[in-house]
């Protein structure tokens, strides 16, 4: 099945060929199709959508007839919903088969029935979902109106019973209908309202806002998973600080993330111009770089309120020494809530913990790589990224790269050494160690390694196996108490 036809354009944006293909079949078909949801307002906005959906009165079996098994997947039934595949125009293929022939590209357009939803019994997820006749009756149960827009590409109509259109050029974010009703269907909703605030820099009208404290019992309902995703979104946003106020103002943040309420108020010194809380919301802003390492940003002085101390000499100022512990602390146990990855979560971790780094110029070569080991080479960027934006936040107008650039360029030097960062970099392995020693496996290899990758930091060219030979032999030696042989 081909979806070739020319693109249209929709207010600044463009629907691609396949999707709109796709939509052409529809009604040649007998059946309506409009696209809907996220897709119409980004192009609306000028903005390239993520993806399309379509709304159709074609209920999902005729779809799934229509298109057939190899293009249309019954992704969701239950809810109205056929996913199906079209290729889009020029792109390139993106794997192989086992026969070594390439694959095209898919885009996956999710084509679902129009419906209305009841009985939201646990906040996220209607307990049915009936058929309704009429686009309107679908666009009725949407969320905001920015997003309750329908477009049909064939004949360029554009469907906004709800005046979303008015609402996107007013920067508005807007419940479709009455807004607590909205937000106790779906506890999600108020997180995305926020979210999507932040990344559209938009306001939220003030009846909506104003709905979503007094639904914050649905919103607990919601798993930590979805909550957490939201937080990713708003985090990649331009100004994150726009939507974690709004968490703020709405008690949403006392339920998301209550250790960041601890650091309102909280006064520092004469090198902060913000309070803690203040402070972290510049310095999420300033921070250059992806989600994960915003989502360091935001917790980078989670620890400090708990780590406040009077500052000696300095009435009316205070001292936080090793907060970056005990927020390292506190970002695990978040991280954990939120049931991040792993990787995510160390990486984040990491980030919080290693944040409070001092450079000065009697740094030695080894200091320097004792330092990247520590934090990891694949750390680094983000660690500099934060805190850049920890300088930035100070509020003073200061430029970073009077505090990192020096940093910055012995990390380069000595990188350029190639040398031995891991013990895995050295010229012997635990195989060797036991060979040359004679010895059989244990713990006493780990420490072997680790003592010689300590020499090899302060020295590179000692890393050869003729080099480290001789002085793995005096370690162990040394280590069992005798003078080497």
């Amino acid at each position: 099945m081909a979806f070739v036809s020319n693109a249209v354009e929709i207010a600044g944006g463009e629907v691609p060929a396949d999707v709109r293909a796709l939509c052409v079949r529809l009604r040649d078909a007998g059946y309506q199709a409009h696209l809907v949801g996220g897709g119409v307002r980004d192009m609306l906005l000028g903005r390239p959508p993520s993806d399309f959906d379509v709304a159709t009165n074609a209920h999902p079996q005729q779809v799934l007839t229509l298109f057939g098994a190899r293009f249309a997947i019954p992704t969701g039934l239950q809810h109205g919903t056929v996913t199906v595949l079209t290729e889009p125009e020029g792109q390139a293929a993106v794997s192989a088969a086992e026969d070594g022939t390439r694959k095209p590209a898919r885009r996956h357009v999710e084509v679902t029935t129009f419906r209305g939803e009841a009985g939201y019994v646990d906040g996220r997820r209607p307990s049915s979902v009936t058929y309704v006749g009429s686009l309107d009756e679908d666009l009725s149960r949407r969320d905001f109106t920015m997003n309750a827009i329908g477009y049909d590409p064939v004949d360029g109509t554009v469907t906004d019973p709800f005046h979303g259109r008015a609402d996107l050029g007013r920067g508005l974010i807007r419940a479709v209908g009455d807004p607590e009703t909205r937000f106790r269907e779906d506890g999600l909703r108020p997180m995305r309202a926020v979210r999507q605030a932040a990344q559209l820099q938009f306001e939220i009208d003030p009846p909506t806002l104003n709905a979503i404290a007094p639904t914050l019992d649905v919103f607990r309902k919601v798993s930590a998973e979805r909550v957490r995703d939201e937080m990713l979104k708003m985090l990649a946003a331009a100004r994150p600080s726009l939507g974690i106020e709004l968490m703020r103002r709405t008690g949403l943040l006392a339920e998301v993330l209550p250790e960041l309420l601890e650091s309102v108020g909280v006064t520092q010194n004469r090198f902060h111009k913000h309070d803690v809380y203040e402070h972290t919301l510049a310095v999420v802003d300033a921070t250059e770089g992806d989600a994960i390492t915003r989502l360091g940003a935001l917790l980078h002085d989670i620890g400090k309120p708990r780590a406040r101390q009077p500052r000696e000499g300095a009435p009316g100022e205070y001292s936080f020494f090793k907060h970056e512990f005990v927020g390292a602390e506190m970002t695990d146990a978040v991280c954990r809530r939120w049931k991040l990855s792993n990787a995510d979560r160390e990486r984040v971790v990491g980030l919080v913990q290693h944040h409070m780094f001092f450079y000065t110029p009697d740094w030695t070569d080894g200091t320097v790589r004792r330092f990247v080991r520590r934090v990891g080479p694949e750390v680094l960027p983000a660690l500099f990224a934060l805190r850049e934006g920890d300088v930035i936040g100070r509020g003073n107008d200061e430029d970073p790269e009077v505090e990192l650039g020096e940093l910055r360029r012995r990390i380069a030097a000595v990188s350029a050494e190639d040398a031995a960062m891991r013990v895995s970099d050295l010229a012997l392995d635990g195989r060797d160690v036991m060979r040359i020693l004679g010895i059989a496996p244990s713990r006493l290899i780990g420490v072997l390694l680790e003592r010689l990758l300590e020499r090899v930091l302060d020295d590179p060219t000692l890393n050869t196996a003729e080099r480290l030979e001789p002085l793995l032999k005096e370690l162990a030696a040394a280590d069992a108490g005798t003078a080497p042989a």
